[in-house]
């Protein structure tokens, strides 16, 4: 039996090369695109895919060409919220061809590979035992791959949309090193906001900019004031946005929320936010 000192360079496996290959891929993909921005929490429930869609589409809607990676694959909801699930993926060459929203947005999600309502994701292994012990590697390998073979096309701005968890940010900043910085949501919540504070020590131990807070569902109930979360934090604070059941409901329709409502309250707060990031953004040399 050979023991891996026996075993000259990847055993003829090609491994290293294939690699090697998609490490080009992804990097020839993101030249060409000028912003990543990822959006986090840390806590579920906090409306951040709302978020994420949204500041997508008021982008796509002032001229910008956007892309939106849905990183959650075991909750993917950016296709439902978008507008494009159920569509087919088309493969052109070496890269699969991302259908795009009303607003002209193009989605990558695992949601998009799934066949049914009802089907959740499965990681193949030999046991279950050995599904959970790769999984963190399995997910970071999956992330990789959208990333590096989808046609994202010359892009303003990809928008990743990060699954709740503080440790998910360290995975994409492992993955995309020209990552521009993060938007943390929250909402007005102790429990939320313990989790936030998390995430923005994660952030700072990432080395990644944080571009702002934004409150979501403002004045749902009565809690701890974001501003002032920010202020202490020392992080831009970006905007409340007010509760608004409409906005919820358009994402249930993958309708754009900040286009097909532009005069709501919620829809205002979230366009403003929108153009603050998009701002400072345009300020800063390109990453």
């Amino acid at each position: 039996m050979k023991k891996y000192k026996d075993i000259v360079g990847d055993g003829g496996s090609n491994v290293v090369a294939q690699v090697g290959e998609q490490q080009a891929r992804l990097k020839r993909r993101l030249d060409a695109v000028r912003f990543v921005v990822a959006v986090v929490s840390g806590k579920g429930g906090v409306g951040k895919s709302t978020v994420t869609a949204n500041l997508a589409a008021s982008w796509a809607s002032k001229g910008w060409r956007v892309g939106v990676l849905d990183a959650d694959l075991n909750g993917p909801s950016m296709a439902k919220m978008l507008g494009v699930r159920g569509r087919p993926l088309a493969v052109a060459g070496d890269a699969v061809d991302p259908p795009r929203s009303a607003t002209g947005i193009p989605v990558m999600s695992m949601d998009l590979l799934l066949s049914s309502d009802d089907e959740p994701l499965h990681w193949r292994a030999p046991t279950q035992q050995e599904a959970h012990t790769w999984r963190g590697t399995m997910e970071a390998q999956a992330l990789r791959e959208f990333l590096a073979d989808t046609a994202w096309g010359e892009l303003d701005a990809l928008v990743i949309d990060l699954p709740p968890g503080t440790d998910r940010l360290a995975t994409v900043v492992s993955l995309v090193p020209v990552l521009a910085g993060v938007v943390i949501v929250t909402i007005p919540s102790d429990v939320s906001q313990l989790v936030v504070r998390k995430s923005i020590t994660v952030a700072r131990e990432e080395k990644v900019s944080i571009l702002g807070l934004v409150e979501n569902m403002a004045g749902l109930f009565p809690g701890p004031d974001a501003a002032t979360l920010a202020a202490e934090a020392g992080i831009p604070f970006l905007g409340a946005v007010p509760f608004d059941r409409g906005l919820s409901l358009a994402s249930d329709r993958g309708d754009p929320f900040v286009v097909t409502e532009a005069a709501a309250p919620a829809a205002r707060a979230l366009t403003v936010i929108a153009e603050k990031i998009r701002d400072g953004l345009e300020r800063r040399p390109r990453c």
